[in-house]
């Protein structure tokens, strides 16, 4: 059996009110000027309000969180892919992993005016540079976000429509920093800066998508105000305003290197969409069920034809090579190619010294080489080879006296040179028949 306390006994006198210090007369359970209960027995009497649960609000949430969201994962996994690339590419170095190189960039697919300007015109750079990032930083912003929004969306909206909403609001955000290119002489003012840029420059990153994925839950919450369980109103909506507006503020700040085109044009484009597209409850059955898995394949089929595209152009020359070519010093009708393969010729002398026990020259070496522009890729990526065959060469030189004996670090660094001094003769070939 359980003890149970007895009663306290009614006052049958005054009292002094502990809260406030005021005489509450006999036969009174509150005190007259604070409102404090001094009775015991009120006290002990008073009921402890009932939790009431929002069921539709539980019903609802049970509903999409069932949903699953695969499609957000391989987003990412696709982004974390081609970043990857990105970086062997770049040569797999510590430095690459926080800037890479322009012509990496522009390898995979980063959005350049210049080339979707000149013939033949690239189009399928409206659609790769979501896919693509500048550093490792860009990339973990821009991952934890999209872990962040896009199961909500997909969750809520379904993966067909979450795909078709990713890829549409990231070429809009690409094409609006497109068309926000100004000439260099354009003078602009602070709030002319923060939308316009005057400089082409290679730019990527899916913030276009997941502004618009922003503006997805922004009209979501809004539209289903009145239709959404209480739990869910507080997320979406109004809800994000502090979000935009910290993100508009962060731009405004850094908008020397930030697309605000492209956060603009994703985030009021993914507002558009929802607006036009209908929202079907979870659980709910609709005929356009097939229709949207159509529009999904298209939206998938559209990035990969892209990054096929970007394949077939991969060893493509550099923009930038071209345009130095068309300015030649008066000596020479390809200056710029003339000077990338001196530079190398001379690394290459520069190696064979050192191997042989001299590297004064490796330093100033792997600073020309540093500072050269390769006309492809594939140079690039031979050129950056190199500069760490260099490196190693001078760690690894031998005193003049031990120059003579030998050594198994130099066997291997010499058949690491043999096999890039073939990698550079073919492709001096290939750039020759097609230059």
């Amino acid at each position: 059996m359980f003890d149970r306390k007895p009663n306290p006994p009614p006052r049958t006198g005054p009292s002094v009110c502990r809260s406030c210090g005021a005489i509450v007369g006999a036969g009174q359970d509150a005190c007259a000027v604070c409102g404090a209960l001094v009775s015991p027995a009120a006290s002990s009497a008073r009921e402890e309000p009932k939790v009431v649960y929002d069921h539709e609000t539980l019903r609802f949430a049970r509903s999409v969180l069932n949903r699953p969201y695969l499609f957000t994962i391989a987003i990412l996994i696709a982004n974390f892919f081609v970043f990857l690339l990105m970086w062997h590419s770049s040569g797999m170095t510590g430095k690459a992993l926080w800037v890479f190189p322009t012509p990496v960039l522009l390898a995979y697919g980063a959005k350049l005016n210049l080339l979707i300007d000149q013939q033949p015109h690239q189009w399928w750079r409206f659609v790769t540079p979501m896919f693509v990032h500048i550093d490792v930083l860009h990339l973990a912003v821009n991952m934890y976000s999209l872990w962040m929004l896009g199961p909500y969306v997909e969750k809520l909206y379904g993966s067909a429509k979450f795909v078709f909403f990713y890829v549409a609001t990231g070429i809009a955000g690409v094409a609006a920093s497109y068309f926000t290119l100004l000439s260099p002489d354009t003078n602009l003012g602070v709030f002319g800066r923060f939308i316009f840029k005057t400089q082409d420059v290679p730019s990527a990153g899916a913030s276009g998508a997941l502004f618009g994925l922003v503006g997805v839950l922004f009209v979501f919450g809004i539209k289903f105000r009145n239709e959404l369980p209480e739990g869910f109103k507080r997320a979406f909506g109004t809800g994000l305003l502090p979000v935009i507006v910290l993100n508009l503020f962060i731009g405004f700040v850094g908008q020397r290197f930030i697309g605000n085109a492209a956060h603009l044009g994703g985030l009021f484009s993914g507002a558009a969409l929802a607006l036009l597209v209908g929202y079907r409850r979870p659980g709910d059955q609709s005929s356009m069920t097939i229709f949207w898995r159509v529009v999904q394949c298209a939206a998938i089929a559209i990035v990969l034809i892209s990054f096929a595209r970007i394949v077939q152009h991969f060893n493509d020359p550099l923009p930038i090579a071209q345009a130095e070519a068309a300015t030649p010093a008066p000596d020479s009708k390809d200056a710029p190619f003339q000077k990338f393969f001196q530079i190398m010729n001379d690394s290459q002398e520069v190696f064979e010294s050192a191997i042989k026990g001299d590297a004064s020259g490796v330093d100033s070496a792997v600073a020309a080489l540093e500072n050269t522009q390769a006309p492809d890729i594939k140079s690039d990526q031979l050129r950056r080879k190199l500069s760490d065959l260099l490196q190693r060469a001078k760690l690894s030189a031998p005193t003049p006296q031990a120059a003579a004996k030998p050594d198994e670090r130099r066997l291997e660094l010499s058949k690491e040179f043999t096999v890039w001094t073939q990698d550079y003769n073919d492709w001096l070939k290939t750039f020759s028949k097609t230059n």
